[in-house]
């Protein structure tokens, strides 16, 4: 994953680095023309720097004052809500379901992001992400790959199997992800997510509703 726009990155630091040795200069009354003087700081400009990107790599590339020119990618942290629209069809009616209830939660931070999708009937961790993200080619996605862990009332028709999701990030009007998905299993669909919380919710809200296709005697 791309994390960082690498020569922004550099003139920060350069310049950064700059103010710090003339500030020390200046509050240590050297003179930096003075190769001794100038060398002597580079230790105190190194910490300095190692400092301010810890830093930054900890708290700092949420802030949208660095999205874009700095940092390509947003910040999905939280709990996603919204709907499957699922291409499978049942085995004994042949018709599609009704929209699927979904919670997605995504943990990011500067170096990683884990995803996990939650619906009535099962629980999927990815183990492969990352962003696809190209300004000219007006491209911002997030991919994933994911293992799927389906409860066991519902295993006869529905097996734990990988899969992959790519989702759309759209920020603007509101923000929302909607992507598309496939398994190991032949199967497809949409998901469309709305950004619900900034906590990373344990559960689906009762809110969404239930599952259209669980059986009421496997509803939890």
């Amino acid at each position: 994953m791309k994390n960082i726009t690498i020569k922004s990155f550099i003139y920060v630091l350069v310049g950064i680095s700059a103010v710090a040795w003339i500030t020390l200069a200046y509050l240590g009354g050297l003179d930096l023309s003075k190769i001794k003087d100038f060398l002597g700081l580079i230790p105190k400009i190194v910490t300095i720097d190692l400092f301010l990107i810890g830093i930054f790599v900890r708290w700092g590339w949420k802030l949208r004052c660095f999205r874009g020119w700095l940092v390509p990618f947003p910040n999905l942290n939280g709990t996603w809500a919204g709907s499957i629209y699922s291409h499978w069809k049942h085995p004994k009616t042949g018709e599609r379901p009704a929209p699927i209830p979904v919670m997605l939660t995504i943990n990011q931070s500067f170096f990683h992001i884990s995803c996990v999708m939650h619906t009535g009937e099962m629980k999927s961790y990815s183990y492969s992400e990352g962003f696809m993200i190209d300004s000219d080619r007006q491209m911002k996605q997030l991919a994933y790959s994911y293992s799927s862990k389906p409860r066991l009332s519902v295993s006869e028709r529905s097996i734990p199997h990988d899969g992959t999701g790519v989702f759309q990030i759209i920020e603007k009007p509101n923000l929302k992800l909607v992507g598309r998905y496939w398994t190991e299993r032949l199967t497809t669909g949409e998901i469309v997510l709305n950004f619900y919380s900034k906590d990373i919710l344990d559960e689906i809200p009762n809110s969404l509703g239930e599952h259209p296709i669980t059986e009421p005697e496997n509803r939890r």
